[in-house]
């Protein structure tokens, strides 16, 4: 491997104890990096500290940054406090590491507010169904570095990435998508990875890093957002009307962004309707739960922004919505005007976002008798499936807008308490 000898014997810093650093600790140990590795970490309990490495825990965990020789940065980590900045000649990450040492030049990068997750996945499983050597890691949950010695100068990886992940990025990926980009990440709302972006303009410039760096041939990205992104190497997306198991209009979009890929890759076109066709996307990316009594069940517990829940209202007028939570500082304006005019009835869990996103219903006019509070999933299911009834709704929709954080663990977590509970109405 090119780079591992710029890391012997030197003072190696880790911040943060999260699955990319792990997965580094783990290669680097295994190709016989002789070095002194520390993790800081601003939780004061880590589970594993079994393993052969000093510890910085606690409040002080950023304190002598210094006495490290090159410093790992988890994603979670703000990349602009003080203590980072002062050693920002220092700063790297696993990802960076992952982009210099691939084996492959045959890197798609996948990012975007919403959809990367999908689009990742569905190029994976058309590379997987053209035969292809393919890997699926990053934002998605896979380290790469738990994956890298198998790949080979022929293989493909596919890597989702978060603007934290890319914010720092030194090398582009070889093809590049962008599915979209909304008012997202403004405010820290996860207290486990506090990192969010001071202005748009950041998260804006965080994300067209995918494509800023001379190794990039493809771009690839929506036409909407043409306006600001243009060049040789961009390419433009839009819909596809494939037959899918996907739901909602905008997976149409992210269909559209894979299809172009996998036929600029030369993937034959059965191939790629095949993988289309038998896709059934992730769980809490509007995942169909369950149909009862003529209710039909989403979960999108994944959609925590205000245009990504506005894209499903779009794709479910009349539904009964359970939505808020927690504040990323996003303006619900736009999202008001479409529950207003769309939405049957609206359910709101206690969250510091829901009085602001219940006021601006109210104001665009939502009678405040067809909303209600709710403080525990089970409460807002069996709320949901009584409106469905009264108000002769098809569909009951989890799509918050919000943040899950206070009543919450996370999305994940959301969305199966919301599955448990509508199974249960059986």
């Amino acid at each position: 491997m090119k780079g591992l000898e710029k890391l012997q014997n030197k003072n190696i810093g880790f911040i943060g104890f999260g699955i990319e650093n792990q997965a580094l600790l783990a290669w680097l140990q295994k190709h016989k990096v002789t070095a002194t590795y520390t993790f800081c970490d601003n939780r004061t309990e880590i589970e594993n500290k079994t393993l052969n490495v000093n510890w910085r825990l606690g409040e002080n965990y950023l304190a002598a940054l210094n006495d490290f020789d090159i410093i790992f940065r988890s994603p979670g980590c703000p990349l602009f406090l003080p203590e980072l900045q002062a050693v920002k000649e220092k700063i790297s990450s696993a990802m960076n590491l992952f982009m210099e040492e691939c084996p492959t030049k045959n890197i798609i990068g996948i990012t975007g507010s919403k959809g990367k997750g999908t689009t990742s996945s569905l190029i994976y499983s058309i590379l997987k169904e053209a035969k292809k050597s393919v890997y699926l890691g990053g934002n998605i949950g896979v380290a790469p570095f738990t994956f890298i010695d198998e790949v080979t100068e022929d293989s493909y990886v596919v890597l989702e990435l978060s603007s934290f992940q890319l914010e720092d990025f030194k090398i582009s990926p070889r093809y590049s998508i962008l599915t979209n980009l909304f008012h997202e990440h403004l405010e820290p709302a996860d207290p486990n990875n506090p990192n969010y972006h001071k202005t748009f303009e950041d998260y804006k410039a965080a994300k067209l890093n995918i494509a800023k760096f001379p190794e990039n041939e493809l771009f690839l990205t929506h036409t909407r957002l043409a306006d600001f992104i243009s060049g040789d190497k961009v390419k433009y997306f839009n819909t596809c009307d494939y037959p899918s198991k996907l739901a909602g209009e905008f997976n149409k979009e992210n269909i559209a962004a894979a299809v172009m890929l996998a036929e600029f890759l030369k993937i034959d076109e059965k191939i790629i309707k095949k993988a289309v066709a038998n896709f059934n996307g992730l769980p809490h990316r509007l995942e169909k739960v369950a149909e009862i009594n003529g209710v039909t069940y989403y979960d999108n517990s994944f959609s925590t922004t205000p245009e990504s829940t506005i894209a499903d209202i779009k794709s479910f007028p009349g539904a009964i919505m359970l939505m808020g939570g927690a504040d990323k500082g996003a303006d619900f304006k736009e999202l008001a005007k479409e529950i207003a005019g769309s939405v049957n009835f609206v359910i709101l869990f206690k969250g510091d976002a829901t009085a602001r996103l219940k006021m601006e219903i109210i104001h665009a006019g939502l009678n405040a008798n067809r909303i209600s509070i709710a403080g525990s999933m089970e409460e807002a299911v069996k709320k949901a499936s009584k409106r469905a009834e009264e108000f002769e709704a098809t569909t009951v929709l989890l799509s918050t807008a919000c943040a899950s954080f206070g009543l919450f663990k996370n999305y994940k977590e959301r969305g199966d308490l919301f599955q448990k509970y509508v199974k249960e109405l059986k």
